[in-house]
């Protein structure tokens, strides 16, 4: 497995493994209707590239295998914000989420990650240090979807 920096090009494979991931992991946690609205199905994923992705001094990294995308994380560096973590389905459980959260907590600029953790990444979060700070509800289209927001006090990686 490789990991290196995000490059406009990968828009369209990293939207396909977003929305699998989102219909399929999460599934088990989510009803149907809050996937869909997490990952709706007829999203511009040129858009969703070009501003989701590309937020202000964010570092994009991604896990090549194969030459596949296996996975991609966000974070701002700035302020420590961890924004996406999305592991292919089929790569679940063999390191890959670690090893891009080990390196993007490495570039960020402060010492601290948050996040807003799904409820299926919960468990991935709190193993790595992670502590709740509150249950946060969000609401998409009228569909509320429940996850948290989380924080790593002391980068371990600085």
């Amino acid at each position: 497995m490789e990991l290196r920096q995000y490059k406009v090009s990968d828009c369209n494979e990293i939207w396909q493994l977003f929305y699998d991931t989102v219909h399929t992991v999460n599934a088990k946690d989510y009803t149907q209707e809050q996937l869909n609205v997490w990952a709706p199905q007829s999203n511009d994923f040129v858009e969703w590239g070009n501003s989701r992705l590309r937020q202000n001094a964010a570092e994009i990294i991604v896990a090549v295998e194969d030459k596949k995308i296996i996975g991609f994380g966000s974070i701002v560096i700035t302020t420590g914000y961890l924004d996406f973590l999305y592991v292919h389905k089929n790569n679940i459980g063999k390191g890959v989420g670690t090893a891009i959260c080990n390196e993007l907590e490495k570039r960020s600029q402060i010492n601290g990650i948050t996040t807003f953790a799904s409820i299926t990444a919960r468990s991935f979060f709190e193993k790595r240090g992670f502590e709740i700070v509150r249950v946060n509800k969000v609401e998409r289209n009228g569909v509320v979807l429940r996850n948290y927001l989380m924080i790593k006090h002391n980068n371990a990686n600085k």
